[in-house]
């Protein structure tokens, strides 16, 4: 099967990897001429531009979009569909908003074009182990794009499905975001309890290997806990910020919205917010209330 792909980051063009050793023809797109130069050397067709994305697929053209979400995304599936015509259809793979792709498939609808989100998981590991992928849209267009799932899944009846209309894909990959926010912080406050109890001079990276195999708390999270202990348990070389790339602010905001309680996602998305502080403001003023009430000492500067 032929496919596009627009966005040759360092994700993007891990797929592209995967989709040409799986035997697909595969036009590649993105700003940076040189991430064009670099999967042309792997076999992919280069596009410069959209217009020639456009001429060098064959009808019904499937076009993937992996870019950054928000207004690139918007701009770029904008862009796209004055270049395709009706049945073509358009792949979102980043992590959109879902009320944006619910938006832009009524949009692209309006030209007869198909919007197909997937929701995709896997990182920098996706070139190797595969991609997960949730997958929103028409059923039928989303089974006539059946090869290209099958090729970057873990295998091609594991780690991917169609989960429901479009927006459902982003939808489930907001929720699982939200869920490996509460994962990781917990693994990140159990650790420094035991980094704490100095007592016991424990080997961070033997408990995390100890626990990868027959434990509860067993998973891929963990493993990578492992590799990054193995290289300093102090962690000397990295500075204590967390960032947050939208997911789980949506994540909360949607448990909100729906009366459902989410105490640990969003706590732990608080968690990221407070590692960004070098000072708080709020903690100074709790020093400052004690002192106040009970005549408790403060630390000054």
């Amino acid at each position: 099967m032929e496919i596009a792909m627009i966005g040759l980051g360092k994700m993007g063009a891990n797929m592209v990897t995967r989709l040409l050793s799986g035997g697909h023809r595969v036009i590649a797109y993105d700003i940076n001429a040189a991430a064009i130069q670099a999967v042309e050397k792997e076999g992919a067709v280069g596009a410069r531009t959209l217009s020639e994305v456009a001429k060098k697929l064959t009808p019904p053209r499937a076009v993937w979009v992996m870019v950054p979400s928000g207004t690139i995304t918007d701009d770029t599936i904008h862009a796209l569909a004055e270049k395709l015509s009706p049945g073509d259809m358009i792949i979102d793979g980043g992590n959109s908003n879902y009320k944006d792709t619910q938006r832009r498939a009524r949009e692209l609808r309006e030209k007869r074009l198909h919007l197909v989100d997937v929701g995709t998981s896997g990182g920098i590991w996706g070139l190797k182990e595969g991609y997960s992928m949730m997958i929103g849209g028409e059923a039928e267009v989303v089974e006539r794009l059946r090869p290209i799932f099958e090729t970057l899944a873990p295998t091609p009846d594991k780690g991917w499905g169609y989960v429901g209309p479009s927006g459902a894909g982003h939808f489930v990959k907001m929720v699982h975001n939200g869920i490996e926010y509460g994962m990781m912080q917990a693994y990140a406050e159990g650790f420094e309890i035991m980094h704490a109890k100095k007592d016991f001079s424990l080997d961070l990276e033997k408990v995390a290997q100890i626990w990868r195999y027959g434990s509860v708390v067993r998973s891929w999270l963990l493993d990578l806990t492992a590799n990054a202990l193995a290289a300093d348990q102090d962690l000397n070389h990295i500075k204590g910020w967390v960032a947050d790339s939208g997911e789980g602010r949506w994540t909360v905001a949607e448990a909100l919205d729906l009366d459902v309680p989410a105490p640990i996602i969003t706590l732990a998305l608080q968690a990221r917010f407070i590692s960004r502080q070098d000072e708080s403001y709020a903690a100074k003023l709790l020093a400052a209330l004690r002192n106040q009430f009970g005549g408790h000492a403060v630390k000054t500067e």
